[in-house]
């Protein structure tokens, strides 16, 4: 009799900063996409100046799969996701994932069944849809078009994705110990076979992004500074 294996477990971590208002809604979605499956949720709390953590742990405290990593120091998107990442050694899938919900959690399953179909490593949600001004559409697709031409991504990768052992490992090494600035670019890095699936992202729910159009072409720039400078 052939041997049945069990389902994946999986881990999803979000980085919270002024998510307050929407995390509640973000874990209720979240159950409601993955039931059925085995499931945790880590939320990494990033020195929020809000009441995020409060609401985090009140998440927490009324379900078990639900964990929370509070960070005393801001250290960004990327650093909190590796530490989330970290904070989560029992899975057998990861999934990135924002807490703003533009980054629809229905997606979610739609990312954990590609990565099922075995040939690849890593699946990002391509970006679709009108979900911000159409300067930062153009400024981001300018910028995931150059990474992709460094690192091999799909040219329409961002944050949300799914990862495999394998992969998660080399993120966890560029960024925690080597420094990389973004986690997408670490996978890149790993140079695994990676894909991406269509997802349409919606207009953010609540308050404004943190990432001023400063802070975005900083976070470019170093990236792809440091994609530069990794081995092909």
């Amino acid at each position: 009799m052939a041997r049945v294996s069990a389902p994946p477990r999986v881990a999803v971590v979000v980085p919270v900063y002024r998510n307050e208002a929407t995390l509640v809604p973000l874990a209720q979605r979240l159950a409601a996409a993955l039931e059925g499956r085995s499931w945790r949720l880590r939320l990494v709390v990033d020195a929020s100046p809000d009441d995020s953590a409060r609401v985090a742990r009140g998440l927490s405290a009324a379900d078990p799969r639900i964990a929370v990593t509070v960070l005393e120091v801001n250290g960004g998107q990327h650093a909190a996701l590796a530490h989330g990442l970290a904070d989560e050694p029992d899975a057998d899938v990861w999934v990135c994932l924002d807490a703003d919900l533009q980054d629809p959690p229905e997606a979610v399953p739609l990312l954990l069944d590609r990565l099922a179909a075995g040939d690849v490593e890593a699946v990002f949600a391509g970006r679709r849809g009108a979900y911000e001004s159409r300067v930062r559409r153009l400024s981001g697709t300018a910028h995931r078009r150059v990474a992709a031409r460094l690192t091999g991504l799909p040219p329409d990768a961002g944050a949300f994705l799914a990862m495999g052992p394998a992969v998660r490992a080399v993120v966890l090494d560029a960024v925690l110990a080597a420094a990389a600035p973004s986690v997408v670019l670490a996978v890149g890095a790993a140079r695994r076979p990676v894909t991406s699936v269509p997802v349409v992202r919606d207009v953010r729910p609540e308050g404004r992004s943190a990432w001023t159009g400063r802070a975005r072409l900083a976070q470019s720039a170093r990236s792809l500074a440091w994609a530069l400078r990794q081995p092909r």
